[in-house]
């Protein structure tokens, strides 16, 4: 453990680890309820990964080719976790194997890295799609959901997403959420009154059961 901590600061993996210790900062904000998992996001008209033609104009090009990568069908910082962590460890077992000691030949390393990061964070957010397209489709449900008493599972803010549980013919659904303008802590219970399109959330205000 000391070898790989010794690695992992010294010059050639430096980027690499900062950008390992990034996303994990990322994500110890998510926990705290600082930040929700969409506060950094691309926001994607993409298509069926299979549309992707080359030779569209740029900008298709563009969002085709992040379409192919998954981005647009999961968090963008769900995306980085899996290309930083694979990144992080492609760059210690090269310099570790090459006896590399430069950072300058470090940081040569991570664009060949980088782009085969990309191919293993593509197959490895393969189950995250999903996932991630069940929670985009269970707004269809409106009907059954608006109106529940939910129980908050993360906090959540007018400006922060947070995570509720809401019982569906005795089964718990899980739902993305913000408050209404009263914050609401882990352990609420809330009233879903509606669902925010733009942000793909449900809102909630604060709800006394009696």
């Amino acid at each position: 453990m000391t070898e790989l901590l010794q690695a992992a600061v010294s010059p050639p993996n430096l980027v690499a680890t900062g950008l390992l210790v990034f996303v994990l900062l990322y994500w110890l904000t998510v926990i705290v309820g600082l930040l929700d998992m969409k506060t950094v996001d691309l926001d994607l008209d993409v298509d069926d990964p299979g549309d992707f033609h080359p030779e569209a104009a740029n900008s298709s090009w563009f969002n085709g080719a992040l379409a192919f990568f998954n981005l647009g069908r999961i968090p963008l910082m769900v995306f980085l976790s899996f290309v930083f962590l694979p990144l992080w460890a492609g760059s210690i077992l090269v310099n570790h194997y090459t006896g590399n000691t430069s950072w300058l030949l470090g940081v040569g390393f991570l664009l060949p890295l980088f782009v085969g990061s990309l191919f293993v964070a593509k197959v490895l957010t393969l189950p995250f799609v999903k996932l991630f397209t069940a929670l985009e489709k269970d707004h269809d449900s409106d009907v059954v959901v608006i109106g529940k008493v939910c129980t908050v599972l993360l906090p959540a803010t007018s400006s922060h997403l947070g995570q509720a549980s809401v019982r569906i013919d005795g089964a718990p659904l899980m739902l993305n959420v913000r408050s209404t303008g009263t914050p609401l802590t882990k352990g609420d219970t809330g009233l879903v009154i509606d669902f925010d399109a733009t942000r793909r959330c449900y809102v909630v205000e604060p709800y006394q059961v009696q």
